[in-house]
């Protein structure tokens, strides 16, 4: 199903129900699809879990960027003594 964003805006509730029916349902902005709107599946299980969480974990380290440790990124702000300079 295609449908301008325009119109959903009113049908919101009636187009997930739908989607969490397994239809396709597409947004549309000028006649061109813009999104996309699927039902979510659930993690079930301790392995469902533990896949999820090693995907995010792996999208994480993926964006890190090289460079000083957030650890150490104060380090400046204090003497050896640890107080405040």
């Amino acid at each position: 199903m295609r449908i301008p964003v325009s119109e959903a805006k009113s049908q919101l509730t009636d187009l997930v129900r739908r989607a969490e029916g397994g239809e396709d349902v597409v947004l549309t902005r000028h006649g061109r699809p813009a999104a996309r709107i699927v039902a979510v599946q659930p993690v079930k299980g301790r392995e469902g879990r533990r896949a999820l969480l090693l995907a995010i974990s792996a999208s994480g380290a993926a964006k890190a960027r090289p460079g000083a440790s957030a650890a150490r990124s104060q380090d400046d702000l204090y003497d050896d003594a640890g107080l405040p300079v």
